[in-house]
């Protein structure tokens, strides 16, 4: 049912200094942006390869220990697994439902309360079309 991870998710202090890294330095792309509904900036996409991403949010903190926010895999059938998730107990931290990127996720927590989402990737997303 897991295809593979999907991307990996940062929150970042500086956007333009973590752009220049991962695009100028890494030699990456910029692929997208997504923003909150009121129109300020709420995540970066940065292209890593064929359906592979680095997700960069903006709203990071001074901090000594990384703020990886979740991970994402990528699924076949979201439905069929959710369904299967709940029929073995696995409390959902987010039920079902479509993203602003058009995809359908829903999200976990394992035993540590790392989040971790699922994600099936919708033909018209901007994933797709980047």
């Amino acid at each position: 049912m897991i295809k593979g991870i999907h991307h990996k998710a940062f929150h970042v202090v500086d956007m333009d200094r973590s752009l220049e890294f991962y695009c100028d330095t890494l030699g990456f792309q910029k692929a997208f942006e997504l923003h909150e509904s009121d129109g300020s900036p709420w995540i970066v996409y940065i292209k890593i390869a064929e359906g592979s991403f680095i997700e960069l949010f903006y709203g990071g903190t001074e901090s000594e220990k990384p703020q990886l926010d979740h991970i994402c895999f990528e699924v076949e059938d979201i439905r069929t697994l959710a369904e299967q998730l709940k029929e073995q107990g696995i409390p959902f931290a987010a039920d079902l439902s479509q993203g602003k990127d058009l995809n359908w996720q829903f999200w976990i927590k394992d035993p540590d309360g790392n989040w971790l989402e699922f994600m099936e990737i919708n033909p018209e997303s901007p994933q797709m079309n980047s």
